[in-house]
């Protein structure tokens, strides 16, 4: 269905971030394609969306962990073009790599970083072709870390993200297509609970704690100016410059010791 507004396609859409993007994207005036695991939150949102807004909003249930999950969105589509899209379906495994099945890490693998790239593959050539589009990949602060036990792909396939929307940005930004991985720090969403890390990962206290709507409207603002790299939030600044320029020797035993703090092991 074509209505004249654009479209933005958010995945992981039933929750945190994905939730506020959605909701800022409606409010901006864009259709909406919502794509996440969980039908019933998507279904909720869109009829939100749809009375609050009135714009179009597609719910489509997806296990993007399946590598062909982003076929399938794009057949949901039809011929309509992505204009807009939010990379920000995410997880992470908190126990140790060999106490992991190969099968779950390769499954974070295809979440992580073969599908924000295969689903930015598919909505390119509309984007190209039309002189404009915008892709905003959702990384972490940890990209900038040296890692520590526990969670141990998940800062290598972050740092792929950022690296990818910059090599991305390069080739498309002067035709019209802005590129930006963000950066979050600590943001007050469902992941520690859904990733089962609570008890081990008390919440960080308030004032550190960033909204997803925080993240979502200056990733967008940002975006919207062609930043290839987004920290949202004053703290997150300093600590991702702390991570990025202080020497290694200072930076990676205060990374180790946290993670350590946080481990759940075997």
């Amino acid at each position: 269905m074509t209505t004249g507004r654009k479209l933005a396609l958010v995945t992981g859409a039933s929750a945190g971030i994905g939730v506020a993007f959605a909701r800022l994207a409606a409010r901006e005036g864009c259709d909406v394609a919502l794509v996440a695991r969980r039908a019933d939150r998507l279904a909720t949102l869109a009829d939100e969306l749809r009375s609050k807004h009135g714009v179009e909003a597609t719910a489509i249930a997806a296990d993007l962990c399946n590598p062909a999950s982003p076929e399938a969105i794009f057949e949901r589509l039809g011929a309509r073009g992505v204009d807009i899209l939010v990379n920000n379906a995410g997880y992470s495994l908190p126990n140790a790599f060999a106490h992991t099945s190969l099968d779950d890490q390769l499954k974070f693998l295809e979440l992580t970083v073969t599908t924000p790239i295969a689903i930015a593959h598919r909505a390119l050539p509309h984007m190209l072709a039309q002189g404009w589009g915008r892709i905003i990949n959702i990384s972490s602060i940890t990209a900038f870390s040296s890692g520590g036990k526990g969670h141990t792909l998940y800062p290598a396939a972050k740092s792929f993200l950022v690296k990818f929307s910059q090599s991305l940005s390069a080739e498309v930004g002067e035709r019209g297509v802005h590129v930006t991985a963000v950066t979050p720090g600590f943001v007050d969403t469902e992941f520690q609970i859904a990733n089962k890390m609570a008890e081990k990962t008390p919440k960080p206290p308030k004032f550190m704690l960033q909204s997803p709507e925080e993240i979502a409207e200056e990733s967008w603002r940002r975006n919207e100016r062609g930043v290839e790299v987004v920290v949202p939030g004053f703290l997150p600044k300093i600590a991702a410059a702390f991570l990025k320029y202080a020497p290694e020797q200072i930076v990676t035993p205060m990374t180790r010791r946290a993670a350590a703090d946080q481990y759940i092991g075997d």
